[in-house]
């Protein structure tokens, strides 16, 4: 048979010899095309695959803990009810990505993380479902805080650490990804230098060609993000080649644009703050204490009294001197204690019948800082909504307590004092900085100057039994004023 083929081909033209020797050599040529387009696409849709399960895990980790805790504290304080609440649509959103992701990836680790993840999914259902159901009974608004700090916010943090390890086995799974990807490239390139000149031109164009397509979109987010490093956020990438690379800068722009609400949101609360200091400040400037104080000293004129016309017109003076303080924001505990003592010693002539005052604040302190007007409104908190409510002689202390690592500036009063309820409400105002009333304004705005003054861990604190008094603690640090 070799021999027949042998003649066969001896007998065949020229013309027939070329297409023969053409087909020989495309035939290999051919299959080893389709060896390599095959594995090209296989290990392109692995790759495709790995980046998108990293793109949503990354993205999805990022809000679901924040966005689900807000959600149930919500839910437990009352701002939403139990059919407005969407607990459940976020609960099934996050099992539909997770069993997403569990199609996709093709790590067995990766899989028993996603199992893991829907576990924790279905804890955050039974414990919505306690939550709900002792809404439904009332009364247990401390047993439903209790499990969203013990249970809620323990098992939100486990499925973000879930997501966080799959994110960052995924991109592992990438890199090794890339590198097989690299090695069966070489691979090809022997092949195809072996099996004819042409296909080593053609491989010298794709090794030009790939590499730069793959890297340079890359590039490109990278100087971005060097961009973003040096505090530049008007910066956006633009990339629109190759489907991981454009869910990259995508996922970089949104990054960007939150950075930036985040940032106008800071300057919004620095505003709101100023203008919280400015009425503050027209608050000092009462027309009614003004003409209230006014009347006083005419009164005491009439009356002869010149000294306490003196006394008094020399304590207003005190009182709006240390009010504008010459624009500065910061007084001198000294500064500050003038000021108060100035204003007690005014209303002490209007209201000589119900109150008396004492202020003891050792000279040690008094050379440290304090934003201005403190102290004042909390004594005129404790005068108005204390002591006047309150029938017969009332006392006010003002006093400070060194301490280890800071001071307290406290402010007692023997007032009427506060219902449980409402010191439960304003307690609660200062510590999530939400406002409770009007008529405990000031105590809001004080702490708020000194947390943005000092940072979270300083302000103020107040205690009240009702028919003892109240107690207002300022907590500050050792910051001497310059």
């Amino acid at each position: 048979m070799l021999k027949g083929w042998k003649e066969l081909y001896n007998r065949s033209t020229l013309a027939t010899k070329i297409r023969w020797s053409y087909v020989l050599l495309l035939a290999p040529i051919c299959l080893i095309l389709f060896y390599s387009f095959y594995n090209l696409w296989s290990s392109n849709r692995q790759y495709e695959n790995m980046i998108n399960s990293t793109v949503v895990a990354s993205e999805f980790s990022l809000d679901f803990k924040k966005d689900f805790d807000y959600e149930v504290y919500l839910l437990i304080v009352g701002n939403k009810s139990v059919q407005e609440s969407d607990t459940k649509e976020m609960l099934d959103k996050a099992y539909n990505i997770a069993e997403g992701l569990e199609n996709i990836t093709d790590s067995l680790e990766n899989r028993q993380r996603i199992k893991n993840i829907k576990k924790y999914l279905k804890n955050l259902e039974v414990y919505t479902k306690r939550i709900e159901n002792n809404l439904a009974q009332g009364n247990k608004y401390q047993e439903n805080m209790e499990i969203w700090e013990n249970d809620v916010q323990i098992v939100t943090t486990l499925v973000r650490d879930e997501f966080s390890q799959y994110t960052y086995y995924e991109v592992q799974g990438v890199q090794k990804s890339q590198e097989a990807y690299r090695r069966f490239f070489t691979q090809m390139l022997r092949f195809c230098l072996m099996a004819m000149v042409i296909i080593l031109g053609l491989t010298i164009f794709l090794s030009y060609y790939v590499p730069r397509s793959i890297t340079k979109p890359f590039q490109e987010l990278s100087h971005v993000t060097d961009q973003i490093a040096k505090g530049d956020l008007t910066v956006r990438a633009n990339i629109n080649t190759g489907v991981e690379a454009t869910m990259l800068s995508d996922s970089m722009n949104t990054m960007i644009d939150k950075i930036n609400e985040l940032l106008e949101q800071v300057k919004t609360e620095q505003v709101r703050l100023r203008k919280a200091e400015f009425e503050l400040l027209q608050a000092q400037i009462n027309p009614h204490f003004l003409y209230n104080t006014l009347d006083a000293i005419i009164w005491l004129a009439e009356a002869g009294e010149q000294k306490k016309v003196v006394s008094m017109v020399k304590n207003l003076s005190d009182f709006f001197r240390t009010s504008l303080n010459r624009g500065k924001e910061v007084n001198s505990i000294r500064e500050e204690i003038l000021h108060v003592k100035s204003y007690l010693e005014i209303q002490q002539v209007r209201y000589q019948d119900i109150l008396s005052y004492d202020i003891d604040v050792p000279e040690e302190l008094e050379k440290y800082s304090i934003p201005k007007i403190t102290v004042q409104p909390l004594v005129e908190n404790a005068l108005y909504h204390g002591i006047k409510n309150k029938r017969g002689m009332g006392h006010i202390r003002v006093w400070g307590v060194p301490e280890e690592d800071c001071f307290e500036l406290r402010v007692k009063d023997d007032g009427i004092g506060i219902s449980p309820e409402r010191l439960l409400q304003v307690q609660d105002g200062i510590r999530n900085k939400v406002l409770t009333g009007k008529d405990f304004y000031g105590l809001y705005n004080v702490n708020e100057r000194i947390r943005l003054s000092f940072g979270e861990e300083y302000g103020i604190n107040i205690s009240s039994e009702m028919g003892e008094g109240t107690l207002v603690c300022i907590r500050l640090p050792y910051v001497v004023n310059e």
